[in-house]
């Protein structure tokens, strides 16, 4: 595989990823709420590893042809971005101090929490099924194994990001507690926002 395009496309995800979004809110609330944000960024994570999973193995074509399966998974991400929305503006940033058994316990809410907000993303599989071929060659390497080094730098590229930004807003606004609460209260916000317009796309659409 061409390393150029591999560095091509690291370049592009990039640019997609810095861009705020869905991921970019869960991600701050979970920085100001939360000692670390691990647990969530490895959702987030293994979320993506599951859609370059469809778009490898051609799953991914096959939901993007079918505007009921993409209904239905807008109307699932819509909702729970909804949900974690409300979560967050009901119990605004509060640094945590807890046990290490509830912690523990947390993680894995967190983990789950992080899988649902990058995998129920149905413009998640869109960009997916949009840009990996841009960056693939016929010749050479399978398409699946081209995709799946692609998705692994998407995913990688997303870990470090998004660990960077979570445990960077958590460092700097641990001491702001007022500042801390509103950032939390406008993440809570920007996922209700975002939920509510990828429902009401996908009702003009199916318009």
């Amino acid at each position: 595989m061409d390393p150029r395009l591999v560095f091509a496309f690291w370049g592009v995800a990039l640019l997609l990823i810095v861009v705020p979004g869905p991921d970019w809110a869960f991600v701050l609330a979970v920085g100001l709420r939360e000692r670390t944000v691990t647990p969530a960024v490895g959702g987030l994570m293994l979320g993506y590893l599951l859609l370059t999973g469809v778009v490898a193995g051609g799953v991914g074509a096959v939901v993007a042809g079918v505007p009921a399966v993409l209904t239905v998974l807008t109307i699932v991400g819509a909702a729970y971005l909804v949900y974690l929305g409300t979560r967050t503006l009901t119990r605004p940033a509060a640094i945590q101090h807890d046990s290490t058994e509830r912690s523990t316990s947390s993680r894995w809410r967190l983990v789950l929490s992080g899988v649902g907000v990058s995998a129920l993303n149905p413009k998640g599989v869109l960009v997916f099924l949009a840009m990996l071929p841009q960056f693939t060659r016929t010749a050479g390497w399978p398409a699946p194994l081209q995709f799946g080094v692609l998705g692994l730098v998407f995913v990688g590229t997303c870990g470090v990001f998004y660990s960077v930004l979570g445990a960077g807003a958590g460092a700097i606004l641990r001491t702001r507690p007022a500042v801390a609460r509103r950032v939390s209260l406008l993440s809570g916000a920007a996922m209700i926002v975002i939920g509510v317009l990828l429902f009401a796309e996908r009702l003009v659409r199916a318009g």
